[in-house]
């Protein structure tokens, strides 16, 4: 079975998740043909105004591309993500995501595509 190429997505539109006076933007990219653990995988963008809340109805890892972004949890935990760093998010975790100015984060998550 051949692999699939992506070329340059950070390039790609990334569409509004349209949640009211948030600007926060979501694009699935690659989903898997597994039917029975799917994963997909594409990009997050938030730039800067409300912050985003977000809870998780699947387990999804997502690496901070560009930008930074603060990521607390419903546990009160809470990181000033920047470039490099990689986040796991357990199946029920609620996450409020804020930044200063944008913030650009790679995904994958165990969910079929279309259901975050």
């Amino acid at each position: 079975m051949a692999f699939k190429h992506y070329p340059q997505i950070s390039k790609e539109d990334i569409p509004s998740m349209n949640i009211e006076n948030v600007n926060a933007y979501l694009r699935d990219f690659s989903i898997s043909d597994d039917k029975e653990k799917p994963m997909t995988s594409g990009l997050f963008r938030l730039k800067a105004g409300q912050s985003l809340k977000y809870s998780y109805t699947y387990h999804e890892m997502k690496f901070i591309v560009d930008g930074s972004f603060t990521i607390e949890d419903e546990t009160g935990q809470k990181v000033e993500a920047k470039p490099g760093d990689l986040f796991y998010f357990p199946k029920g975790t609620a996450v409020t995501f804020t930044t200063s100015n944008f913030g650009l984060g790679f995904f994958c998550g165990q969910r079929g595509e279309g259901e975050a």
